[in-house]
C-alpha cells in the first residue's frame, strides 16, 4: 500500500464554513483517558469521588468513570462511582468505556444491573487504514464486531456510543460502512476521535460534515461526538471548531492530562464558553476541581497554565500592581480583574495576586505589607524594597516575615 492509501487526511479534503458557536453538552474524560497517562497516578477512589462530585458542580453533563474491563480494581471504582451519583442524587451521567468485545461490554452491563443506574456505553474499535493493515483487520471484521456491540449494549437497556478511533485518519467508505452498522443496530451517538491528535481545523469541519451529511441521509436521530487530542497543540481550538462545525456532544480531560501530550483541556474550554457567554454555568469551583485533579494524579501543572497556572493571575512588576491597587480602591473588583487580565481570576475561583521583587515598585510593596498584617511605614517599604531589589526572583511571604521579625 502507498501513504495515500493507508492515510486518509481529512485536512485537506473538503469544505470548511464556520457557523456561530452554541451550548452543547460536555463530556470529562479525566477518569479513564486522563488516567492512561503514564506520568500521573492513578486516584484512590476518594479522590475520585471528590473529582466527580466537583465535576458534578461545574455542569459537566456525563463523565466516563472509567474501563471496568481492565480488571477488578476498574470494575470496584466504576461501581463505587455510579452508586455516589445514585445515592447522592448527582445530576451528573455515568458513561464507561471498553473495546468492541463482549469480555468489556458485559462488565458495564454488571454495573448497571447491580446499581440500577443505565452506564452509557462507550465502545472503541480503531477504524484507520493504517491500524487495519497493522491489525491485520478486514472491513468485514471491523462491521461484525460494530454490530454485535451495539446489539449487545442496546439488548441490556443500555444508551450506547460507537467510537471509531483514529476516525480523522480513516477513510470515508470504511466510516460510512461502520457508521451505517451502528446506526442500523440502534446506536445512540457517533464518536468521531482524533486518537493520535493529528486535526487542523479544516480536518474537524470535513469530519463532521461528512458524519452529519450521513446521518441525515439515513434519517436517523443520532448525536455526533468530538474526542481530541493534543498532539499537534490544537486540541482546545480543534474542540471550539467541533462545537462551531455541528457537535453535540464535546470530550476533554481536567488539564488535558491523558496519553502522550494529552486530551482538550476541558477546564479551559469551560473557561471560554463561559466569557464568550455560550454557557453562564458558575465555574467558582473550578479552581477546587484543577487542584483536586492534580493533586489527586500527581500532576505538576505548569506555572503557566492558563487560568489555573501559579503565575496566572500574578504580578511582580510595578506599573500593573499600581494599576491594579488603583482599581481596587475604587471598590470595583470586577475592574481590578480585567485592568492587567484578560481573563477575571474570580469567575473561575482564583484572585489576582501581587508579589513583591526586584521590578516592584512601593504599591506592590506596600499593599502585601497590609496583606501580612504589617503596618507600611516609610521605613519598612524602603527596607523591604531594598531586599527585593537585591535579589533576582519574587520573595516568598515567609521571606518578608522572617525580615521584618528579625
Amino acid at each position: 500500500m502507498s501513504d495515500n492509501e493507508i492515510i486518509y487526511d481529512w485536512n485537506t479534503r473538503g469544505d470548511a464554513l464556520s457557523p456561530p458557536l452554541r451550548a452543547v453538552e460536555l463530556f470529562d474524560e479525566t477518569l479513564r483517558d486522563g488516567i492512561q497517562c503514564p506520568s500521573i497516578t492513578d486516584p484512590d477512589i476518594d479522590s475520585k469521588l471528590r473529582i466527580l462530585r466537583l465535576l458534578d458542580s461545574v455542569g459537566i453533563h456525563t463523565a466516563d468513570i472509567g474501563l471496568p474491563g481492565a480488571g477488578q480494581r476498574a470494575v470496584d471504582d466504576v461501581q463505587r462511582l455510579v452508586e455516589c451519583i445514585r445515592d447522592e442524587n448527582l445530576s451528573i451521567r455515568p458513561a464507561a468505556a471498553g473495546r468492541t468485545h463482549p469480555n468489556d461490554i458485559k462488565p458495564i452491563i454488571e454495573i448497571s444491573e447491580r446499581t440500577g443506574v443505565p452506564v452509557e456505553v462507550y465502545a472503541f474499535l480503531g477504524s484507520s487504514p493504517i491500524r487495519m493493515l497493522t491489525e491485520g483487520w478486514s472491513e468485514d471484521k471491523l462491521e461484525q464486531l460494530t454490530r454485535d456491540a451495539t446489539r449487545m449494549s442496546k439488548k441490556a437497556g443500555l444508551p450506547f456510543v460507537f467510537v471509531t478511533e483514529d476516525t480523522v485518519r480513516s477513510n470515508p467508505k470504511t466510516l460510512a460502512r461502520l457508521f451505517r452498522a451502528a446506526i442500523e443496530e440502534g446506536a445512540d451517538a457517533l464518536c468521531l476521535c482524533d486518537t493520535v491528535g493529528h486535526a487542523t481545523p479544516n480536518g474537524v469541519f470535513n469530519l463532521i460534515y461528512f458524519a452529519k451529511n450521513l446521518i441525515r441521509s439515513m434519517g436517523a436521530d443520532v448525536r455526533l461526538e468530538w474526542h481530541g487530542h493534543a498532539d499537534r497543540g490544537f486540541a482546545l481550538v480543534n474542540a471550539m471548531y467541533a462545537i462551531e462545525a455541528g457537535a453535540d456532544r464535546v470530550h476533554g480531560t481536567i488539564l488535558g492530562i491523558g496519553e502522550r501530550v494529552g486530551n482538550t483541556p476541558l477546564d479551559l474550554l469551560l473557561v471560554n464558553l463561559k466569557l464568550m457567554n455560550i454557557i453562564d454555568t458558575d465555574l467558582t469551583k473550578l479552581a477546587s476541581l484543577v487542584d483536586e485533579v492534580a493533586v489527586a494524579t500527581a500532576w505538576d501543572v505548569p506555572v503557566s497554565y492558563p487560568v489555573f497556572g501559579k503565575d496566572a493571575f500574578r504580578t511582580g512588576t510595578g506599573v500593573h500592581a499600581a494599576a491594579v491597587i488603583k482599581a481596587l480602591k475604587t471598590g470595583d473588583a470586577l475592574l481590578a480583574d480585567q485592568i492587567y487580565s484578560g481573563v477575571p481570576a474570580s469567575f473561575f475561583g482564583r484572585e489576582q495576586e501581587i508579589e513583591v521583587g526586584p521590578m516592584a515598585g512601593n504599591s506592590n510593596i506596600v499593599f502585601t505589607l497590609h496583606k501580612l498584617g504589617y503596618d507600611p511605614t516609610e521605613e519598612r517599604v524602603t527596607a523591604v524594597r531594598e531586599l527585593a531589589k537585591s535579589t533576582n526572583r519574587v520573595l516568598h511571604k515567609d521571606e518578608i516575615r522572617a525580615f521584618l521579625d528579625a
